[in-house]
């Protein structure tokens, strides 16, 4: 089937052709592992996700790329100035650099688990880059794209590629004086980035290392081009990131990498819009409060439910954030979790190849096509409702979709089943009888107060044609 994705580079929906047949390579940028990730974040992992299983269940080998930031990532993106984040998080934290590290990297990790993303094929740490990076600075240092700020750090001179900005809309695009929070007098040009920033005299750091220009750090734009050409070559398919990170890292990738490597290095960029809070606002760390996965996990929130949020809507669009919003997709999970119990539990017939055939093609179609996941959502839904398929071919289609959006639905509807396979003890079946007689007799009130009784003792009552039906919470 032809995959079609929207490339940032060239503004429009392309046909995606592979630079090996059959093989994908893609580098997503990951996490700075100075503090929790909220769900903003997770959003584009979530992404990246739907991504890699589209391209697998269309047949491709994929090798996926995620790096771990570890160090370089200063507070001020735009100016190269401020704290390196993992310094704030570990003064912050009162724990050493490293501790903070190895702790957000676990949390990260469990909330990705969680969300039922697969783990990329590989998880580079900048810490264990550092000799790559340091030849990435050599490499262009040798080119003459670089030059010195004493005190500061080795800086890239971005007046040296003539198609700087480009992937932002041209030269030099969205980047000009004025448009960064502050600007360093002593850079050459106000877009100048830096590639290894020097440690400070008055105080030791403690992520620095030995380089051909002294003690220091990489800038957070090295890591990223330095470890992807490691692990998958001086030209991949995909490069992939919020939508935030166009117009500076991934602009300052594109200028440090193709000079060493020529264009284009990269494909495919695919950018994921932001996910707004109820201010309407980018949803971020930077006011000290934000939505962790474990919000929603204390408020009774599925980790899966998110995931289901996500796909209903496009990597295009950006996607706002309510409760109301996340309580309508958990009540449409849950519907659909039922309709796929009802399946197992009345599993009946083969599965018919040529009508399996034909569904699965066109659940594909939409995910292929730019990743409307939502599309396919609406397919499946078709699929649901339609009486001329058994439920064998709707049960193999449905752990179609499961592997396709990875959303659980077929280990949740098993549960579902397992729950109500449990029979209701004596006394709840008393209650529920008793509430049949007040019914019949027209005792509304107490029949409201014995359907109360029941589900506080945590047993669902469903009104049957045959008479009321006792599930077990789950």
């Amino acid at each position: 089937m032809q995959i079609r994705l929207f490339n940032t580079m060239t503004h429009k929906v392309e046909d995606f052709k592979p630079l090996v047949p059959g093989h994908v390579g893609f580098y997503g940028c990951g996490p700075t592992v100075y503090h929790y990730a909220h769900i903003g974040n997770m959003l584009c992992f979530i992404r990246n996700d739907l991504m890699r299983r589209m391209f697998a269940e269309n047949g491709y080998d994929v090798r996926h790329v995620m790096n771990i930031t570890d160090v370089g990532h200063l507070t001020s993106d735009d100016a190269d100035s401020g704290e390196d984040k993992m310094e704030k998080g570990a003064a912050r934290d009162n724990k050493s650099v490293w501790d903070i590290a190895k702790f957000y990297t676990e949390q990260f990790l469990r909330d990705f688990d969680d969300l039922n993303n697969l783990r990329p094929t590989e998880m580079p740490h900048a810490t264990d880059y550092i000799a790559e990076q340091i030849d990435l600075v050599k490499k262009l240092e040798d080119l003459g794209y670089t030059y010195e700020i004493p005190g500061d750090g080795i800086y890239y001179d971005t007046s040296k590629f003539a198609a700087y900005g480009q992937l932002t809309g041209g030269s030099m695009a969205g980047n000009r004086a004025g448009a960064r929070v502050e600007f360093n007098e002593l850079k050459r040009n106000p877009t100048d980035f830096a590639l290894w920033k020097f440690s400070p005299k008055d105080s030791k750091r403690q992520m620095e290392w030995d380089s051909p220009w002294g003690i220091g750090f990489p800038g957070w734009h090295a890591e990223c081009s330095a470890m992807s050409m490691k692990l998958l070559g001086d030209h991949f398919d995909i490069h992939t990131g919020g939508e935030d990170l166009a117009r500076i890292h991934h602009t300052n990738e594109i200028a440090q990498s193709e000079p060493i490597t020529g264009a284009p290095w990269v494909s495919y960029w695919v950018h994921w819009a932001f996910l707004m809070d109820k201010s309407g606002e980018k949803m971020s760390k930077s006011n000290g409060e934000f939505l962790s996965l474990d919000a929603l996990r204390k408020r009774g929130y599925d980790p899966i439910v998110y995931r289901y949020f996500i796909t209903l809507g496009h990597f295009q669009s950006q996607l706002a954030f309510s409760w109301e919003a996340l309580d309508a997709a958990a009540n449409g999970y849950k519907n659909i979790v039922r309709k796929v119990a009802d399946l197992i539990a009345n599993k009946s017939g083969d599965v018919d190849k040529s009508v399996y055939d034909a569904w699965h093609d066109k659940l594909l179609a939409p995910t292929s096509d730019n990743l409307k996941t939502a599309e396919t959502l609406v397919v499946f839904q078709e699929l649901l409702k339609d009486n001329s398929v058994n439920n064998a071919t709707k049960l193999a289609l449905v752990e179609f979709i499961d592997r396709l959006l990875g959303l659980l639905f077929i280990e949740h509807a098993e549960k579902l089943v397992a729950t109500e396979a449990e029979a209701a003890p004596a006394e709840i079946v008393a209650l529920a009888e008793k509430r049949t007689a007040a019914k019949a007799a027209k005792d509304w009130a107490t029949a409201d107060a014995l359907r109360a009784e029941i589900d506080a003792a945590g047993w669902f009552l469903t009104d049957t044609p045959t008479g009321p039906k006792l599930t077990k919470k789950a």
